[in-house]
């Protein structure tokens, strides 16, 4: 079976309670990320595609970084390639582009069946498992105690779901999640606390466009007065209202004139819509002298 990629997680651990950490559902550092890329390779063209919770979107593509930095956790998500499927080939340059005690990773296609964990200590590596059902492309180091109950076939795949040939008694897959649950204290998945990321492109595509909300126009006075106008039930929108201009005809009258015509027209319907007419036709004809 060749299988060519795989989308590789790198949790960069320097506390020795993740979960706190991570329950807490700490914000990504937009800033922080870029200078991780910087390090990697001073020479990408990083370009900031979004910001989201990495559990709760799709996977990086190739091309792609999706980094969260938070208080003594680094998380990185990105696509491997060929050797970098055997996780203790994993390049030196992602190993060591953040000072940690405990790097943890795990890498995965699901459409065939591939996952591989890994944990180095003081970057000395501790265990490293890569497989599909059916083949193995690395197992160095003791198994883990919660490697135990896949071993002896308590998670074997379901009547129906089997492979041809020899395979493992459980889904790499399954222990992936098992791993990451371990290691971190958490359920890196959907029904798990947020984590939030900032994607970033490096193959030197543009940036994504927002689109931006519409800026309303500020309100002429001429419109303001008629506004106000047609809220009193002055105007043409009036049923009481007797004028013989169209209504539908431009107003080309100045504002001084608008809000003149404005007044009388208040006046002469007071006796219809009260002392409030008086009060505002007082004042608008105030204001525009």
């Amino acid at each position: 079976m060749n299988i060519s990629r795989a989308v590789l997680t790198l949790w960069y651990v320097n506390t020795d309670n993740p979960a706190e950490v991570l329950t807490s559902a700490p914000k990504a550092d937009r800033g922080f990320g870029r200078k991780y890329l910087a390090q990697l390779n001073p020479a990408f063209p990083v370009t900031p595609i979004g910001q989201f919770p990495l559990n709760r979107s799709a996977k990086a593509d190739v091309g792609e970084f999706y980094i969260g930095g938070y208080p003594d956790i680094t998380v990185v998500q990105t696509v491997i390639m060929d050797d970098a499927l055997t996780l203790s080939k994993l390049s030196p340059l992602l190993l060591r582009a953040i000072d940690a005690t405990d790097i943890y990773a795990f890498a995965s296609n699901e459409e065939e069946g591939y996952a591989g964990i890994a944990h180095w200590h003081n970057y000395e590596l501790k265990r490293s498992l890569c497989s599909t059902h059916t083949k193995f492309f690395e197992d160095e180091g003791l198994p883990e105690t919660f490697e135990g109950p896949f071993w002896a076939g308590e998670h074997a795949l379901e009547e129906g779901e089997s492979t041809p040939g020899i395979g493992l008694p459980f889904d790499p897959l399954e222990l992936m999640a098992a791993a990451e649950k371990h290691w971190l204290g958490v359920d890196v998945n959907a029904q798990g606390p947020d984590l939030d990321v900032v994607g970033y492109a490096v193959d030197g595509r543009p940036e994504p466009k927002v689109a931006q909300p519409e800026v309303k126009k500020p309100k002429t006075a001429q419109e303001a007065t008629k506004e106000a106008a047609s809220k009193l039930g002055v105007g043409p929108g009036n049923g009481d209202y007797d004028d013989y201009e169209n209504p539908e005809e431009e107003d080309e009258t100045s504002i001084q004139e608008a809000a003149a015509d404005a007044a009388k027209q208040a006046a002469n319907l007071g006796k219809l819509v009260g002392e409030k007419a008086f009060t505002w036709a007082k004042s608008t004809f105030k204001k525009f002298r």
